[in-house]
């Protein structure tokens, strides 16, 4: 038996008994005739006494940090107690030990305040995973898993596994494709999801399904992204949006419940995209503060129109005059800002990530008076109406952009957020959920002058909507007229669930009439060879019985980053990729050898 007990069980109680303990080891610090050893496993830490005749056997044979030891010896009190960990009152008085295995000095000190670099932990993962952060993190995400589990096991859906090697349909991020030796100049693609392969279990009866599932883009990487991520997917048949919506925030609610012990009782809001947008400048916004956009140039929420500008700003100020749209924040106690931190937020939405020219502020002061970068084109008063229209109060400080619409909306936005992080405003312990309804169905795409869907191409029509859809041609005669055309004003009965700013899991009831999938083909700019090709499947099977239906997928990486207070979802990957897409540790990806090409049909093309 190589252990009785691990090092993260023994307690005051133990005293007394002889144990059996193994693990890696953490610190050893001499003190004369005795050493004392921290002895690590996956549970805790126990402090080690080697007394005087196996501190002299230490002499003969050394250990060192990562050693895997093996020991035998007594619990008993210690004389000066840790009360940091929980095994901190006691100690093992050992009898003997044995080493297991030596190590190497490893490449960075494996504890929470490590000195090693996210490169280096990256190439000795299985080294990082040690460490206790690290640890927690792989934890959370388990507990997160079972919580899922547990609450779709007990609503009655059933956990069915779905193919990795598929067709390529490329719609949004490109396929990973995967060549098959056996189908010679054929491809496999990985699935972005199990899409089209959840419906068609709904066609196949199976009204409750789920599955904890593997997914992959081939698409630029940043910190929430990997190029194989995990999904939460679900699909349920004979719904409507509001039994989707009731289903799944009961199961965000569980999971707060089972990993952080949050009872969320609140009712969760329902915004409008529209709402976000105009209010938030982005369609997942952080509600847990206020700081709403102002538009100053068209105040009231409707289609902006040459006639609807707002005399708010009407000055000489050709920044404000010759933009598309103006917007401001009214960020809260800040109008005692000195010019240095103004000159840095500045430059903030100069950055290439941002991409504005500059950034005109108000100081709304205390005693009554505003200080302005426009005061030279604006008179007191017509400073004191752009604070009332931001509904600014004393001491606050006002942040304008001015430029493009969309650009500009985007980018107040991230202003906004930065504020929140500046101000203390955005807290990893507090947590609010939004969900974000009535999506347009389309977008348009202005290089191809065409519709494309807005979230993918199963997504139905608000019911009210079908109509306008089946009964209006697609084709945009005039690109400059394109918010006029009919497809413009179609909601999609679609869903996406916020949490702190982040979206965490989207859906939407699907179609499941076999004309209005093609005339959302149709619409997509796919003829009928093309649907037949690419998605003939799953229109011959709604020849069939499709029965009404509709799902969500969550961001399981994400959801277990924002619950683990990190940015990253890396940290709660066991082996994640780097942000070029590479696993530093094993070295993938690689090359492969002649043999290996020449079985698959392939040759490279090896122009520099």
């Amino acid at each position: 038996m190589y252990r009785t007990h691990t090092c993260g069980a023994l307690r005051i109680e133990n005293c007394g008994e002889q144990v059996t303990l193994a693990g890696w080891i953490q610190t050893i610090r001499k003190f004369g005739s005795i050493t004392f050893v921290d002895l690590r496993d996956r549970y805790g830490i126990t402090q080690l006494l080697f007394g005087e005749t196996l501190n002299k056997q230490l002499e003969e044979t050394p250990l060192g940090r990562e050693f895997v030891l093996q020991v035998n010896g007594t619990v008993t009190e210690r004389s000066n107690k840790n009360k940091n960990i929980p095994t901190g009152d006691i100690e093992i008085t050992l009898t003997s030990f044995t080493i297991l295995n030596k190590s190497e000095t490893p490449p960075f000190t494996i504890q929470d305040d490590t000195d090693g670099g996210d490169d280096l932990r990256m190439k000795y993962r299985y080294l990082d995973l040690r460490r206790n952060a690290i640890k927690k993190n792989i934890e959370l995400r388990y507990a997160v898993n079972r919580s899922a589990r547990n609450y779709l096991h007990e609503n009655g859906f059933i956990d069915i596994e779905t193919p990795y090697l598929i067709k390529s349909t490329p719609e949004g991020a490109r396929d990973f494709i995967v060549p098959s030796r056996m189908n010679e100049g054929e491809f496999y693609a990985l699935p972005q999801s199990p899409q089209t392969f959840k419906q068609l279990l709904m066609v196949s009866g199976y009204d409750k399904y789920f599955q904890i599932v593997k997914c992959f883009r081939d698409e630029d990487l940043r910190a929430d992204r990997q190029p194989e991520f995990t999904q939460i997917d679900c699909e349920m048949s004979f719904v409507e949006q509001e039994d989707i919506l009731t289903m799944f925030e009961n199961l965000v609610k569980r999971i707060f419940k089972d990993v952080k012990s949050i009872d969320y009782t609140a009712p969760i809001e329902r915004m409008t995209w529209e709402e976000a947008m105009w209010q938030y400048g982005i369609d997942k916004p952080d509600t847990r503060f206020g700081m709403q956009l102002c538009n100053l140039k068209f105040p009231q929420h409707s289609f902006p129109t040459k006639e609807n500008i707002s005399a708010i700003i009407k000055s000489d100020f050709a920044v404000f005059n010759d933009a598309e749209t103006v917007i401001a924040i009214a960020v809260p106690n800040a109008s005692d800002y000195t010019r240095k931190q103004t000159d840095e937020l500045t430059e903030w939405v100069k950055r290439p990530q941002i991409g504005m020219k500059g950034l005109v502020f108000i100081k709304c002061n205390t005693d009554g008076t505003y200080k302005s970068s426009i005061d030279k084109f604006f008179t007191p008063v017509q400073l004191k109406n752009i604070a009332t229209t931001c509904h600014a109060n004393s001491g606050d400080l006002i942040l304008i952009l001015a430029g493009a619409e969309e650009k500009t909306r985007k980018a107040i936005a991230e202003l906004r957020l930065e504020m929140g992080k500046k101000l203390g405003l955005r807290k990893d312990n507090e947590f609010k959920l939004l969900w974000i309804i009535d999506f347009p169905l389309f977008e348009y795409a202005e290089e191809e002058n065409r519709w494309v869907a807005r979230h993918h191409p199963f997504t139905s029509p608000k019911p009210s909507d079908i109509e306008t859809m089946i009964n209006n041609s697609p084709i945009i005669e005039n690109a400059a007229d394109y918010l006029k055309h009919p497809y413009a004003n179609i909601k999609a009965n679609a869903y996406d669930l916020v949490l702190n700013g982040n979206e965490i899991g989207g859906g939407s009831i699907r179609i499941y009439q076999k004309e209005l999938q093609q005339k959302m083909f149709e619409a997509l700019g796919m003829n009928q060879v093309e649907q037949q090709h690419k998605f003939g499947f799953l229109l011959g099977a709604f020849e069939y019985g499709a029965p009404p239906h509709g799902g969500i997928a969550f961001g399981f990486d994400r959801l277990c980053a924002i619950l683990g207070g990190s940015e990253s979802i890396r940290d709660f990957i066991a082996f994640p990729k780097n942000n070029s897409g590479r696993d530093v540790m094993i070295d993938a990806p690689s090359t492969v050898d002649e043999k290996q090409l020449n079985e698959l049909q392939l040759m490279l093309n090896t122009k520099q």
